[in-house]
């Protein structure tokens, strides 16, 4: 099922923000699972790269700061605010 937004795409609203960085991030990770385990394949079946385990090292510290940005970014719920 695809991720869907049902509100205003208004960009001062914090909870749609954190849903575009939500979304981001996952295209973030898909990507970097496509294009990994596709340089993985093809390494196993033609000569090695030599510095493959170091490029899929830094792109995977890279992602989890991306999703560290995204949770530390996460607006905070009022207790006391209406949920729309």
């Amino acid at each position: 099922m695809p991720i869907r937004w049902y509100g205003t795409g208004d960009n001062t609203d914090p909870r749609y923000r954190h849903f575009s960085r939500i979304v981001n991030f996952t295209l973030h990770a898909g990507a970097f699972a496509a294009v990994n385990s596709g340089l993985w394949f093809v390494q196993s079946m033609r000569q090695p790269w030599n510095h493959l385990d170091l490029f899929t090292e830094i792109w995977f510290a890279a992602l989890l700061i991306h999703l560290g940005v995204v949770l530390k970014q996460r607006p905070i719920e009022d207790a006391d605010s209406p949920e729309s």
